[in-house]
């Protein structure tokens, strides 16, 4: 269900985003881009079928030029720093960053009478796992200020709704995963924390071994186990999303996911299988923070923006991933 407005993307050079912004125009989407390159790569954008501004978004004068130059229907926020580990040590780049800086964005919506907003948050919104499968009833209780400053957005943006009529629709990841299928768009983040691209590097040298957080945990194999949720999967949500607000939906949250765990040794053994080759590990004591298992329940997702994910098999995800890290940019958009 497209319109005659245009779609402002935040963070859309990056990861998640570019992916998501490269679905919407294959639905025919007009879409302004506005990233910062602080961890976006301009490569990862058709520039020749997308309006790319480089800024920030608390920059108040240059958001109102937007505004005022397009007409924006609704707003896909990315824009977010997402080292949990550094939001510990730096607990104050993250709130300016994820918290302050899309004020000055909400504040330019209400000025221009944009309503529609979609937010890329996270299930670390919920904190430690008081059941499984999660749903979106869980407590939200966020253990670290990444997390935090997620479940702080969402509380604006609920303010926000009851003030002057914003909607909005709260994605909560779980594990993101894969590349474009087409190997053309990947994941390269610097430093790179995820474990399948770590995996990847690995087998390719470019790290020494992949570390195995712990190994005694309460697990069939003494590993985490986690849902791994597809980009494409998380960039078709974001289109679905956007149809559901159109069509007058009002506020809600969906988690993302598969509704299917899998552990680290079985994500290494399923790399060894895609690529015939033994991936270099070792073994290390358990991470702070790191739950057993997080295991998403998908069904709001489904009922209420007709959306499941399409690749349930983590296979998928790291053959796509491989198709990145061994192709043309062999998983990395500039050298």
């Amino acid at each position: 269900m497209s319109s005659s407005g245009s779609l402002l993307v935040t963070g859309g050079a990056g990861y998640i985003g570019s992916h998501t912004v490269r679905h919407l125009l294959s639905m025919h989407e007009r879409i302004i881009v506005l990233d910062n390159l602080v961890f976006g790569h301009v490569e990862a954008l058709p520039l020749d079928r997308v309006t790319f501004v480089r800024g920030d978004m608390s920059d108040a004068a240059l958001i109102d030029s937007l505004f005022a130059q397009h007409k924006i229907e609704a707003v896909l926020h990315f824009a977010a720093f997402a080292f949990v580990g550094e939001s510990v040590t730096d607990p104050l780049k993250y709130y300016r960053n994820n918290l302050a800086a899309p004020l000055t964005l909400l504040d330019t919506m209400q000025k221009h009478g944009c309503k529609m907003f979609i937010f890329s948050s996270t299930c670390a919104t919920y904190g430690d796992p008081q059941f499984m499968p999660m749903s979106e009833d869980h407590p939200q209780q966020p253990v670290n200020p990444y997390g935090a400053s997620k479940w702080m957005l969402e509380r604006v943006l609920r303010d926000c709704g009851t003030a002057w009529g914003l909607q909005c629709v709260f994605l909560r990841y779980f594990n993101a995963s894969g590349c474009d299928l087409d190997g053309e768009i990947g994941e390269d983040h610097t430093p790179e924390t995820h474990l399948i691209p770590r995996i990847l590097m690995a087998i390719t040298g470019e790290i020494e071994a992949i570390t195995v957080f712990g190994s005694d945990y309460p697990t069939p194999d003494g590993t985490c186990i986690r849902d791994y949720i597809h980009v494409n999967d998380l960039a078709s949500a974001h289109a679905q999303a956007l149809d559901y607000l159109r069509k007058g939906g009002e506020t809600t949250a969906v988690n993302l996911g598969t509704g299917r765990g899998f552990s680290v040794k079985e994500i290494i053994q399923t790399a060894e299988a895609v690529t015939g080759k033994t991936v270099p590990v070792q073994y290390g004591p358990r991470r702070a923070g790191d739950p057993s298992e997080l295991i998403c329940n998908p069904a709001r997702a489904k009922s209420v923006l007709g959306w499941e994910a399409q690749f349930k098999d983590p296979r998928s995800h790291i053959e796509s991933a491989w198709k990145w890290m061994t192709g043309p940019r062999k998983g990395r958009y500039s050298a």
